[in-house]
């Protein structure tokens, strides 16, 4: 079975790859905004135009926002706007142009009604400041080396890996792996690779192919699971609450940036800002890290899996319980059933959204009418 799968790893840069690698960020950035600053200018001079009374025959032409006429319309004007273009690879600019005819065909597509969901906003520029610094290689040397603690990436050169490449290295050497792109970005201060490879893996069937759970997810257990067990929510985000709220306030205290008056941070408010966002990244590989447990166990085992199709989104509307929802990451852990059960052969039933799997007593089977949120799971019968 062949699927599309990424690996992940940690880097160790160097001061001079990381500069390297900021200056391929800001590449991207810049080919990004100075595009998107293109196609709104000419939407603008359309709609200033149509408010004249203007045919819309004499309008001002309009620009595709293909990725293919982007890249046309950079190649032609890059070294105006660009000079040092030839310093960064050229999957730099790629990065910037893909991203924008990606968010320009979202908002297309969302006005018109061809893509479901909420309505997608107009694309915006990327800061210098907010923006996450990433790019992503497509063509070019992309490799593991044999010691399998290095990569190799297009300008970039030779980087060290934090941890061992050695289970994506085993497919590569195998044959049963190719790498389709690499992306690099910095998260909560420390750069990583991601590999996005195509991988043909092997037919697996769960450890009891005949069985099937459910799985009722919930704030005080993040799932209860029909056999009785009730999995933990750790709350990994109220556990570092305390230390999250005084890291914000120190770097409150600091001096930080002010476009208004077009003040810089300080070295102190940089070195705050980093500390609280490597604390939102370790409360974010403590939740990825407990889903992928539970969500692995269960779909190795069991060859069917039940869950309820929740309005997340909805949920999360309410202000008393929205950070305890997003700490939880119900959607996270539906998503990470979905394509885990298909690996292993299983597979995954999605019950309506308005089946009342907490109102039915496991046991009976009777359906309460009113259900309040203090009282516990009823526990299911025991095993004959």
């Amino acid at each position: 079975m062949k699927t599309v799968q990424a690996y992940r790893y940690a880097l160790d840069l160097t001061a001079s790859q990381e500069r390297a690698l900021l200056a391929h960020a800001g590449a991207a950035r810049v080919a990004h905004n100075w595009a998107l600053a293109r196609v709104k200018a000419v939407m603008d001079q359309r709609a200033a135009e149509r408010s004249y009374g203007i045919d819309e025959a004499d309008l001002t032409p309009v620009v595709g926002w293909s990725l293919p006429a982007l890249r046309r319309a950079w190649n032609q004007a890059k070294s105006e706007v660009a000079p040092w273009w030839a310093e960064c690879s050229k999957e730099a600019y790629n990065t910037g142009l893909d991203a924008l005819a990606r968010a320009l065909k979202n908002w297309s597509d969302s006005r018109t009604g061809r893509r479901a969901g909420r309505l997608v906003g107009f694309p915006r520029f990327k800061s210098r400041r907010r923006s996450t610094p990433t790019v992503r290689f497509t063509t070019g040397a992309i490799r593991v080396e044999p010691d399998r603690k290095h990569v190799v990436l297009p300008r970039l050169g030779r980087l060290e890996l934090h941890e061992s490449a050695r289970k994506l290295a085993r497919r590569l050497d195998a044959g049963t792996a190719r790498i389709l792109s690499a992306t690099v970005r910095r998260d909560g201060g420390r750069w990583h690779v991601a590999f996005c490879v195509e991988v043909d893996r092997a037919e697996r069937s769960p450890a009891r192919p005949a069985a099937a759970i459910g799985a009722d997810v919930g704030l005080k257990h993040l799932a209860v699971l029909s056999t009785g067990e009730l999995a933990p929510n750790p709350c990994h985000l109220n556990a570092a609450g305390r230390r999250m709220r005084r890291l914000a306030r120190r770097m409150s205290r600091r001096v930080g940036p002010d476009r208004r008056i077009g003040r810089n941070p300080s070295t102190r408010w940089a070195q705050a800002r980093r500390q609280v966002a490597r604390a939102h990244a370790r409360v974010a590989n403590l939740r990825r890290d407990g889903l992928h447990k539970l969500t692995t166990r269960l779909a190795r085992e069991y060859g069917t899996i039940v869950v309820e199709d929740l309005n997340v989104a909805g949920m999360l509307r309410n202000r008393r319980l929205a950070r305890h929802i997003a700490d939880a990451g119900f959607a996270e852990l539906r998503r990470q059933l979905a394509y885990k059960s298909q690996w292993n052969g299983g597979r995954l039933v999605v019950a309506d959204r308005w089946f009342p799997s907490s109102k039915t007593c496991s046991g009976c089977g009777a359906v309460k009418t009113k259900l309040a949120l203090s009282e516990p799971p009823t526990p299911a019968p025991p095993a004959a």
